[in-house]
């Protein structure tokens, strides 16, 4: 039987480029097929994550998170993983796969009421901050206290990272945007108890050649 840790291992990653990303359109609850460029990216992860013996695995529920789970799972004894869709991006409503000048274009009014509203401010449709950090909040609790000792991979997206990093520093979930976290990139964390050590954020590979194996 494996001895179980004193802390808890937890690497959120973030998916590589998507179609819509490359194009800079609001991606949240939809799908955007993933560029070549994603997809070195994600095999990159893949290779920079191998060695890492992971417990458990959650996932938010789309094909870009998906397939980067499969890219790190691939070739690894099967292990639990799990879709959550309270680590999903957030909602952009009828402002999804639009890009900012065509939001300005279309809905200035509703744009400029939802940058006035601060952390309460949604498009027509979609979800505030707030709205994110309270379906995230219980998800995020739950990995800190259902897998004690465990190594945990979340696949995820930019918001939801951003969301934990402020809570683990205790920073108000309004300075999100102060944390950088690229497509492609690797946030750990290490827990013991209700101390939370960040291991590294917004870390990105080197990207795998063209040709070359993961």
């Amino acid at each position: 039987m494996t001895a179980r840790s004193r802390h808890t291992s937890i690497w959120l990653v973030r998916h590589g480029q998507t179609e819509a990303n490359r194009h800079r359109r609001y991606l949240g609850r939809g799908d955007s097929p993933l560029t070549d460029y994603g997809r070195r990216q994600h095999a990159a992860l893949a290779r920079r994550l191998r060695a890492l013996p992971f417990t458990r695995v959650i996932v938010s529920p789309t094909e870009r998170t998906r397939a980067l789970a499969a890219a790190i799972l691939d070739g690894r004894s099967p292990i639990p993983v799990l879709e959550d869709p309270r680590w999903r991006e957030i909602d952009h409503g009828r402002w999804e796969g639009l890009t900012y000048r065509e939001v300005m274009q279309r809905f200035p009014a509703e744009a400029q009421a939802r940058w006035a509203a601060g952390i309460d401010g949604r498009p027509a449709e979609g979800e505030s901050l707030a709205d994110v950090a309270n379906r995230l909040a219980p998800a995020w609790d739950e990995v800190l206290t259902q897998y004690p000792g465990e190594r945990i991979l979340i696949v995820t997206h930019a918001t939801p990272i951003q969301l934990v990093i402020c809570w683990c520093c205790g920073q108000p979930i309004a300075e999100h945007w102060r944390w950088r976290v690229d497509l492609g990139s690797i946030t750990a964390l290490d827990t013991y108890g209700t101390t939370i050590i960040v291991r590294t954020v917004n870390a990105v590979p080197r990207l795998v050649g063209a040709g070359e194996s993961v």
